[in-house]
């Protein structure tokens, strides 16, 4: 924070403190210059006007705010780039990568400094820690159990979906099942695959898609044709002549996606011969992901979670489309 407006949040902040103050002190005086208690001759619906000073009680707990008010500022930050006798802070706020935030924490872990976050993770894993352990490696060993087995323990599974809710339900919902551009992940269409290591190895290493954009490559035309196509793949009412022109044109789109539509899963290119579009089904939605491409990012989650959360996060999900096995 800059100095002009550290020093703009003290002055308000300061001075609010001594308004209120000051106004407090200037209502505890009297001076109607008549005798405490007497009428002052107001009467509104009933109720007339007594010259009776402030309760006292209101008056101490006014006071008591102010107290608290500076001990609080003293010791805590709140006063612009003053940080407080305790030094305490939320989190660093100095952080811009994942790196740096865990060399802050661990730092911060290791000295025993007061960064809140810090803290928080400290005494998360040495509370849950060993029960995530527990669920996720065989007998308290160093070999994780595998997905199959702890998608059966439902103690695990309760844990898998707790993790989901708190990392995973931004982006594909509390109920898995997605949204435009986040697949859903309760059936069984796959990008990379829904086999367990598939899946782990998804979370645990993240995914970067990119579909290209085939404007100018393809023209307007040639783009117009080749959607015919591909939405005819998946049993769509097309223009037949549209659609066959577009058959020729697909060559280009087969590279990924297989001569036959099916896509491929080593490379994230999706199935076309299915009802399962990630960006739409409509024509204008397919129309323009042919037209300008589409990019997408899943995160990798290793060095956020740890193998063992990893591992029982991946169970739930594989779960959620294999609940019959």
């Amino acid at each position: 924070m800059t100095t002009f407006w550290s020093l703009w949040i003290i002055v308000i902040t300061v001075g609010t403190l001594l308004g209120c103050a000051i106004l407090l002190v200037w209502c505890l005086k009297d001076k109607m210059g008549v005798e405490e208690g007497a009428d002052m001759g107001h009467e509104y619906d009933g109720i007339r006007e007594i010259n009776n000073p402030l309760p006292k009680w209101w008056t101490y707990l006014f006071v008591s705010t102010f107290i608290f008010a500076a001990v609080y500022l003293t010791l805590y930050p709140g006063l612009g780039n003053f940080k407080g006798v305790l030094g305490w802070q939320s989190s660093d706020q100095k952080v811009r990568s994942l790196e740096e935030s865990k060399a802050s924490i661990s730092n911060a872990q290791e000295t025993k400094t007061l960064v809140q976050y810090a803290k928080e993770l400290d005494d998360a894993d040495a509370y849950f820690g060993e029960a995530f352990k527990r669920l996720a490696y065989k007998d308290g060993g160093s070999e994780l159990r595998p997905v199959t087995e702890i998608a059966a323990d439902s103690d695990a599974l309760k844990v898998g979906q707790r993790l989901f809710l708190q990392n995973c339900s931004q982006c594909h919902g509390s109920d898995a099942r997605g949204q435009k551009g986040f697949p859903n992940l309760t059936d069984n269409a796959w990008l990379y695959g829904g086999e367990p290591d598939a899946i782990v190895t998804t979370i645990r290493h993240g995914r970067i898609g990119q579909m290209p954009a085939w404007k100018d490559a393809l023209g307007e035309d040639g783009v117009a044709e080749v959607v015919s196509y591909a939405l005819s793949l998946s049993g769509r009412s097309v223009n037949a002549r549209e659609a066959e022109a577009g058959k020729a044109r697909f060559v280009v789109c087969a590279a990924c996606h297989g001569t036959d539509g099916k896509g491929n899963p080593a490379v994230g290119a999706p199935d076309l011969t299915d009802q399962d579009w990630l960006f739409g089904d409509s024509r204008a939605a397919v129309t323009e992901t042919v037209m300008h491409g589409r990019s997408g990012v899943m995160p990798a989650w290793l060095d956020i979670l740890g193998e063992d959360k990893v591992q029982l996060v991946a169970s739930y999900v594989w779960s959620l489309s294999n609940s019959d096995k």
